[in-house]
């Protein structure tokens, strides 16, 4: 094999790679021998197929094994001798070809860039905490109670007005038509409550019991159905009865109705999930502080094909937010260009950070287990009740895809790592502060 590097600019490399005829020869003379050896065909006894029958029958196909085991082998070998590290699957073109010629071909690739890690002992993070107030817990108890909350008959003949519950009958339909899940009967509508379509609650505020009424509404942009999202329609309404509801009072009794052993009980749950969360938030404030000024001490240039691919999925997000109306209110006031250019630089920073963090952890010979894997395993099939066991088997018959859980973990071991060395000062703040705080990514 002669290998002549064609170029060498930035990350980029260009490698132009010879494989002599003869030795393509041997290759394919020394597999067709094999299959002689090996091959039942008609005729002939076991290990005496005349090599111009096993050529005639097999020599095709034989010529695309060789080749390509020869490219694979070249490449493997020219990695090696040349210490490369490929940013991303490196391309190869070949050549014209026939049974007399060298095998010519081209390698081009990324690789990855040198990285110096820096001083990170110098770093200094803060810690926000906070702990669950009695308010909170109190008022997460009220809104238990509202969710059980039962409703009594007005025997008072009156219009609804805000706060009342007016039992209905509707029919929805859309250009005259009736639409899937838009016909209900005896459906509680809380006036002036949340949780129907914008407009629906406040047009049948002042409706009787017998009383008919057909309304107008607009789903939003963003509804979850998306055969309905923005579209108008009119619901035909007859309301049934007028009714007010009823919370239960927050004791033993609630509690019991909804399986613990005393309301006691359920507060510290309550304050166990509040403390949980809490920390959670903790965790992604620090995490995205760390990232930051990790960010400050990134000098190496990224690999393009890297951070193409890392924009290709932030837009391809971009755009499905785009479509169901559901940008933020800042970009949804962007133009597609400066969208671009912002995505694309939150893009390179994830990419660079996930190189650093990803050197750090191979100088520091930090890895990830099998035990680690599987556990994460067992938490995507939690995510799916029920369906745990398809989720198994596809992890099970997919290990590619038990591989992708390998970034995740060891980039959160890195992190942790790295915030042991860092100074940390403890702050407790309250549970809103907490809560208004960044979120934290590689972005």
């Amino acid at each position: 094999m002669q290998v002549t590097q064609t170029q060498s600019e930035g990350l980029k490399r260009e490698f132009k790679v010879t494989v002599p005829a003869s030795d393509l020869q041997e290759r394919r003379a020394a597999r067709l021998q094999e299959l002689a050896r090996t091959v039942n065909i008609p005729g002939f006894r076991p290990g005496k197929v005349p090599a111009s029958v096993v050529k005639q029958r097999f020599g095709q196909s034989v010529e695309g094994e060789v080749l390509d085991k020869t490219i694979n082998e070249c490449v493997s070998e020219l990695m090696k001798t040349h210490d490369l590290r490929p940013a991303s699957q490196p391309k190869v073109d070949v050549g014209q070809l026939d049974d007399a010629s060298d095998l010519e071909f081209t390698l081009n690739l990324e690789v990855l860039p040198a990285i110096t890690i820096p001083e990170t002992s110098d770093i200094t993070l803060t810690r926000l905490t906070a702990k669950p107030a009695q308010d909170g817990i109190d008022k997460a108890l009220e809104e238990l109670a509202k969710r059980n909350r039962s409703f009594e008959d007005i025997e008072e003949a009156r219009p609804a007005k805000e706060g009342d519950v007016l039992n209905v009958n509707f029919v929805g339909k859309i250009d005259g038509t009736p639409f899937d899940g838009g016909t209900a009967n005896d459906v509680n509508v809380e006036i002036g409550g949340a949780g129907f379509i914008p407009g629906f609650a406040e047009q049948i505020e002042g409706m009787s019991a017998g009383e008919e009424k057909t309304i107008n509404v607009t789903f939003p942009a963003d509804y979850q159905a998306k055969e309905l999202a923005g579209k108008e329609a009119q619901f035909e309404i007859k309301a049934n009865s007028l009714k007010k509801p009823v919370d239960p009072a927050i004791d033993d009794e609630l509690a019991k109705k909804m399986g613990f052993e005393s309301l006691e009980k359920l507060r510290e749950l309550i304050s166990n999930q509040a403390e949980n969360e809490y920390s959670q938030l903790t965790r992604l404030r620090i995490k995205r502080e760390l990232l930051d000024k990790l960010a400050e001490k990134t000098d190496f240039e990224a690999p393009e094909s890297m951070i193409e691919a890392e924009f290709g999925q932030i837009w391809q997000r971009i755009e499905q937010d785009r479509q169901n109306g559901s940008l933020d209110e800042e970009d949804a006031s962007k133009s597609e260009d400066d969208l671009r250019t912002d995505y694309r630089k939150i893009a390179e920073r994830r990419v660079k950070l996930g190189l650093l963090l990803a050197e750090i952890g191979r100088e520091k010979e930090i890895s990830v287990s099998r035990e680690e894997l599987m556990g994460a395993v067992q938490q995507e099939a939690m995510r799916y009740p029920g369906q745990e066991q398809a989720v198994f088997e596809f992890f099970g018959k997919n290990p590619q895809a038990v591989e992708g859980l390998r970034g995740p973990i060891l980039e959160n071991k890195v992190v942790d790592y790295l915030i042991e060395l860092a100074q940390v000062t403890d702050k407790e703040v309250t549970p809103e502060e907490l809560a208004d705080m960044p979120g934290a990514s590689l972005s």
